[in-house]
């Protein structure tokens, strides 16, 4: 199975899912049609389905103009039926999906908005984690409170470490600014923002991320972890009040 990240708007990912074996081919949140269309008919492609993280503009504004062009069907969180117009197929927290030869399992991880959730495709151990979680960052909360996006965020570190993250949006330079500034003595950290670096510099993705590798050095994902606290003078406190001040000090970074 080939994973194409596709550029929209300014710093969006909308991602192309060939399944060459059994000739099904899918898109992952697209912001905008055309930059999909390209692609599709420069690899001479037609397109299944498209799938939805969450109802937001800069993930499902390619939708309606896709979906005439080709007849994919629509896919997404049954809770956001109402929000994501024109959805052909719904899904549930915890149901498995099947996209050609792969089970996708539905992860429902709220905080970003409510109806937010991640695909998981089992046997690949690929996740789209939409805005949920970043290379090394999260979303911002919207529709969730704190604790909500904690537990999600909880959710995805119980994946295999080996998991492929492809996330929303590439904030993953201005991300490790944060980590830095705050988990400056990480050597992991600092190993990866070299890479990073190098990586942007020549205009290149840094998606996808490894899990294993997000948790070691994305700070949202290190809340449960005495070093951190520590530097942040919160020893003893409780998780969620950690992510709270984290997520707050990079809501005004």
């Amino acid at each position: 199975m080939q994973i194409t990240p596709i550029p929209c708007l300014t710093d969006n990912y909308a991602y192309i899912i060939n399944d060459n074996n059994f000739k099904i081919v899918g898109v992952v949140d697209p912001s905008e049609a055309s930059p999909v269309i390209d692609f599709l008919q420069q690899q001479n492609l037609r397109l299944d389905y498209i799938l939805n993280t969450h109802h937001h503009f800069d993930h499902i504004g390619g939708n309606i103009e896709l979906k005439k062009k080709y007849n994919a069907k629509i896919v997404g969180f049954n809770g956001d039926k109402h929000r994501i117009p024109d959805i052909d197929i719904t899904l549930n927290d915890k149901e498995e999906w099947v996209f050609g030869n792969s089970q996708v399992k539905i992860l429902h991880i709220p905080g970003h908005t409510l109806g937010h959730i991640c695909f998981f495709f089992k046997k690949e151990k690929i996740a789209f984690t939409g805005d949920t979680l970043f290379s090394l960052g999260c979303g911002k909360i919207f529709e969730g409170d704190h604790e909500q996006l904690l537990r999600s965020l909880n959710k995805i570190k119980k994946l295999p470490g080996d998991t492929k993250i492809y996330c929303g949006h590439e904030y993953t330079y201005r991300n490790a600014e944060f980590c830095m500034k705050y988990d400056e003595d990480n050597i992991s950290l600092k190993k990866r923002f070299e890479k990073i670096k190098k990586l942007r510099s020549n205009n290149l993705p840094t998606i996808p991320a490894i899990l294993d590798d997000e948790l070691r050095t994305n700070i949202f994902l290190r809340c449960d972890q005495d070093d951190l606290k520590i530097k942040l003078n919160m020893e003893n406190q409780e998780d969620y009040r950690v992510f709270r001040k984290i997520r707050d000090l990079k809501d005004s970074f």
